[in-house]
């Protein structure tokens, strides 16, 4: 009995996923379990596994298209098995009229038929057609390869057919599914009086970051503190285990995490989310890690890290970040943070404030560390200065609350031996 293939939910947070490529190709024998395509959803790229055994017979959703969950997009059967109804659950085709499916000789000259009326739109499978237009204006083309046309989104207008009298039959249209898609070129516009623009597809990540802002920065009521921190001693923390053992590779965003893990636990108010009609805290500082990639930005989070060291914070870090630049995370490694670090100081930003993700109480902003005149006992001495901005919830966390948290920060940034006490 054929298998359907619908668009599976590979993430909690996933609407639509994106064919990144498919591993499989029509024809091709499945098994269950088997890797079958990869899909780009809001966050990574996954892999979908085949639910079926037999043969992949018709791929529907082409690479570089998107579909929602639960759409048909795909069928695996047994090489011979009538796989119509099935067919018939996929998304529209463009149409072409209904005629008999043969390559038959050509009708005469004065009953060509008259060019399909498909709009001149770049095909959906992103091929273009590698024929030379034809100069007459009319069309003569079997209903075989116009159907095979509509179907895999080619632009009748611009072949010469290779059959008699310039007729285009089945083996033209399969000339051009069979050579590799170009990558499509941005389609700039003009506007009189304006600059050019152009087009492109948002991702699948960029389009969850917009849903995501838009229920963060409007329905939930910030605020913001910000407090300036003399970070001397965690540098030279830093620079003295890294001088120890060169491999552990501690850097300031680790020592951050840590103490922000450390201040989470000492005001588990800050811990918190708001749940509608509760209030929900957690018992561990789970810390969202925001990591800018090509697409965007994801966040992985670095779980207890109350509990873990700076070696293992370290290390963990590293690693969460390369997979997410790979988009390799696993949807439990990036969804169901308690609290976020948000660090632009390595590009120079000496200040910012950043956007809570819902469902969490409050994001920390980090700025950049510098070298700054400040008065130390009666005297102006220079100290290395970094400004963090916290951007709270007012829902969960109160401004007397969110104050003596980032105090609790400072105290212990300042003075990094708190760590061991």
């Amino acid at each position: 009995m054929a298998t359907k293939v619908i668009m599976p939910k590979l993430s909690p947070t996933m609407e639509e996923g994106q064919i990144s490529r498919w591993l499989k190709k029509e024809g091709d024998k499945v098994s269950m379990g088997e890797p079958l395509a990869e899909i780009d959803t809001d966050k990574a790229t996954m892999e979908m596994q085949a639910l079926g055994n037999g043969v992949l017979r018709k791929i529907l959703i082409n690479e570089g298209q998107a579909a929602p969950l639960g759409q048909l997009i795909a069928v695996i059967g047994e090489p011979d098995e009538d796989i119509a109804s099935l067919l018939s659950e996929a998304p529209a085709q463009p149409q072409v009229q209904e005629q008999k499916e043969t390559d038959s000789p050509p009708p005469a000259p004065d009953v060509a038929q008259p060019q399909p009326q498909l709009p001149n739109l770049a095909p959906a499978n992103g091929r273009q057609p590698q024929a030379a237009p034809s100069d007459s204006g009319r069309m003569i083309v079997s209903p075989l390869a116009a159907r095979m046309a509509a179907e895999a989104g080619i632009d009748l207008r611009s072949l010469q057919g290779s059959g008699p009298g310039g007729r285009i039959i089945k083996r033209d249209i399969e000339a051009i599914i069979s050579k590799p898609a170009p990558a499509p070129a941005p389609s700039y516009v003009q506007q009189t009086g304006a600059t050019a623009y152009r087009d492109e597809p948002a991702s699948q990540i960029r389009q969850t970051i917009a849903k995501r802002l838009v229920t963060s920065l409007g329905p939930v009521p910030h605020f913001f503190l910000t407090s300036e921190i003399e970070m001397d001693r965690a540098a030279e923390m830093r620079k003295g285990i890294n001088a120890l053992d060169p491999d552990l590779k501690i850097s300031i965003n680790d020592i951050i995490i840590k103490v922000a893990a450390a201040a989470l636990i000492q005001h588990p108010q800050v811990n918190a989310s708001f749940q509608e009609k509760i209030v929900r805290y957690y018992e561990h500082a789970d810390i969202g890690v925001a990591v800018a990639i090509e697409d965007g930005l994801i966040t992985p989070i670095v779980r207890a890290a109350d509990q873990k060291s700076l070696s293992q914070i370290a290390a963990e870090v590293r690693e969460l970040a390369e997979r997410a630049r790979s988009k390799k995370l696993k949807p439990e490694e990036y969804t169901g943070a308690t609290f976020s670090v948000s660090n632009l100081g390595m590009f120079g930003i000496d200040e910012f404030t950043a956007v809570i993700n819902p469902p969490e109480g409050a994001i920390l902003a980090i700025g950049a560390m510098s070298a700054k005149p400040v008065v130390r006992e009666n005297e102006i001495v220079i100290r290395q200065m970094m400004r963090v901005t916290m951007s709270c919830d007012h829902r969960v966390i109160d401004g007397a609350t969110g104050a003596k948290f980032l105090q609790t920060f400072k105290k212990i940034l300042e003075n990094p031996l708190y760590l061991v006490v």
